[in-house]
């Protein structure tokens, strides 16, 4: 059964075109209350707790979803800018129903979106998405005013996030002695990854620090590294950690101004925890992750299969393996031995602990995976797409794959947060690939329009 409203990750899109406006948001937060209150496991009011990025419409939506919430007879307790594990902690320490994160992630800040967390600080399942849907379409009605819920502000969220970051490696565990360039995107990091870094040891020189409700994303963080790259050589840091714009994921650049990616840094933590005798069987990794990644964690013994794109997929294989390491090459990394979601700042202390446990540099750590030829092209489409839909396309998939027999592979993937569809080739031969890729692209490009 398809869902009208929500995508891979929650809900998102443009601010001011539907259904990221207020009065979505109003009933949003309605629909949400009416679902989580019928499902609350307690007597009296159920709570939800509430963060954001910082980005300026998370002040608007914040009002609405609370006013939607409390109308539907649900307790609020509001975090302000936080990033998103951090509200999948709160959720659970605080023993709410459900946690909801006001944040479009990687995205410019003319976008805006809303994830959730479960009581137990995972992705909601589908059958609760589904009643929350059914919900937005009844007509909003206000409980009796002796039941509207009442909404609490959280002062001390950002040093209990904090503290619980670092009580995720070794008591003993110290970063002294190296030099970390840190770069939070102007996003819900801003304050606490150089905290945390800091408070562990390290000598921190952070940028995209200074959020203005504008800036976040914007030449900065996970998506754009140049900067950050530049920083890591000119000031001669040991490594560069580059967070999302919401915090749940991370990439690196290692001293030499290279990018580390999260292929990259899977293979890194997986070979620490192999090393310590603290291996599962295997890595979960997406339809995405580099060839390269696969073969490397073979050559160690480990087993490795692939989910579908989104971190929620990527945990469900997880537990249905029973293994507690898994990723994306976008750098949303689960290490469900120590949280239950994709945490930026705690994949990155995994990744540091990885090389104090090891006594190398990144560079040396990532240099036993080969990372194979990559080129991905997004295809821009007029709105959502089914690609089963469109039988044209398999004969053009077919004919890349023969041409490229085991030396690669081909995907095809609509996104689940933008209009588009992305193309992926992968192989041995760089500009082979390169060229499929765009013969294939302009071939998806005819058939979707």
């Amino acid at each position: 059964m398809s869902k009208h409203y929500f995508g891979t990750d929650g809900i998102r899109g443009t601010v001011g075109e539907g259904p990221i406006t207020p009065d979505f948001m109003l009933k949003l937060g309605w629909a949400c209350g009416r679902v989580f209150a019928r499902n609350a496991k307690t007597e009296g009011h159920c709570t939800v707790i509430i963060g954001k990025d910082t980005r300026i419409s998370g002040y608007m939506f914040e009002s609405a979803l609370e006013a939607g919430l409390v109308a539907a007879g649900v307790d609020v307790k509001l975090l302000g800018p936080m990033p998103t594990p951090a509200v999948a902690l709160m959720t659970r320490s605080h023993a709410a129903e459900a946690g909801i994160v006001i944040s479009a992630s990687h995205n410019p800040f003319q976008d805006n979106g809303i994830k959730f967390f479960s009581a137990e600080g995972t992705k909601l399942a589908d059958d609760i998405e589904h009643a929350i849907e059914a919900e937005i379409d009844k007509p909003l009605t206000t409980v009796s005013s002796a039941d509207i819920g009442k909404v609490l502000r959280v002062k001390d969220a950002a040093g209990r996030y904090t503290e619980y970051c670092k009580s995720t490696v070794p008591r003993n565990f110290s970063l002294r002695g190296l030099r970390i360039a840190v770069d939070c995107a102007h996003g819900a990091t801003y304050h606490i990854a150089p905290a945390v870094l800091g408070e562990l040891g390290a000598e921190v020189i952070a940028m995209g620090v200074e959020p203005d409700g504008f800036n976040i994303n914007e030449g900065v963080g996970s998506t754009d590294m140049s900067a950050l790259s530049r920083l890591v050589v000119e000031s001669k840091a040991d490594v560069g950690i580059a967070y999302g714009g919401d915090g749940d994921r991370v990439l690196f650049v290692d001293h030499n101004g290279d990018i580390v990616d999260g292929d990259e840094l899977l293979y890194v933590i997986a070979c620490d925890r192999l090393r310590r005798g603290a291996s599962d069987a295997g890595v979960v990794g997406t339809q995405m992750s580099n060839l390269g990644l696969e073969r490397a964690l073979t050559d160690e013994g480990l087993q490795f299969v692939r989910a579908q794109v989104g971190d929620r997929y990527v945990k469900e294989l997880m537990e249905k393996n029973g293994w507690s390491l898994g990723g994306e090459a976008s750098g949303h990394i689960i290490c469900s031995y120590v949280t239950t979601t994709g945490d930026g700042i705690v994949a990155s202390l995994q990744v540091l602990a990885s090389m104090r446990s090891a006594g190398m540099d990144l560079a040396s750590l990532r240099g036993g995976m080969k990372k194979y030829p990559q080129t991905m092209i997004n295809v821009r489409v007029s709105g959502k797409v089914i690609l089963s839909e469109h039988p044209d396309l398999e004969p053009a998939v077919q004919a890349i794959e023969k041409q490229m027999g085991s030396r690669g592979r081909v995907l095809l993937r609509p996104s689940g947060t933008e209009p588009l569809v992305r193309v992926m080739i992968e192989g041995e031969d760089a500009g082979e690939v390169e060229s499929l890729c765009k013969k294939l692209a302009g071939q998806v490009e005819k058939i979707l329009s």
